[in-house]
């Protein structure tokens, strides 16, 4: 009778560390921010808008990209750009064609030489990068 309880006891703590080592493996990790260190970085970049100076609107579109771009990369997500990372992530916000379109604005304003973001432009973007950021947790 002892060397079946025995064997019995094995098998039942050897099936509990498999279960815990497949709940683990197949969980979603969660990533815990500085949120205050991100709160303190958005009031920047959101206080750097300003409607009367069209030089802050792409500034603040180009920092709000790389403070969600610097929480993607925290988060550990794999890909050479933020792009890629969106990709991965995109499930998670709660307007993902809003964030997008707001990245897209942030790759005009680095890449065409002659786009110009105006102040409502700047703002939808700079919204749609604080939902994000919310989103995830980092603010």
């Amino acid at each position: 009778m002892w060397p079946s309880l025995v064997f019995l006891v094995i098998a039942i703590v050897a099936v509990g560390l498999l279960m815990l080592v497949a709940i683990a493996l197949t969980g979603k990790r969660s990533h815990t921010f500085n949120v205050e260190e991100y709160q303190t970085r958005w009031l920047k970049v959101e206080n750097g808008l300003v409607r009367d100076d069209p030089r802050s609107y792409s500034l603040s579109v180009i920092q709000a990209d790389k403070l969600l771009d610097k929480a993607l990369n925290e988060m550990g997500l794999p890909g050479k750009t933020m792009g890629e990372r969106l990709k991965r992530v995109s499930d998670r916000f709660e307007k993902p064609n809003a964030v997008w379109s707001a990245h897209r604005i942030r790759n005009q304003i680095a890449h065409e030489h002659d786009f110009d973001v105006d102040y409502a432009q700047a703002s939808r973007a700079l919204a749609a990068f604080k939902q994000a950021l919310k989103d995830l947790g980092a603010i």
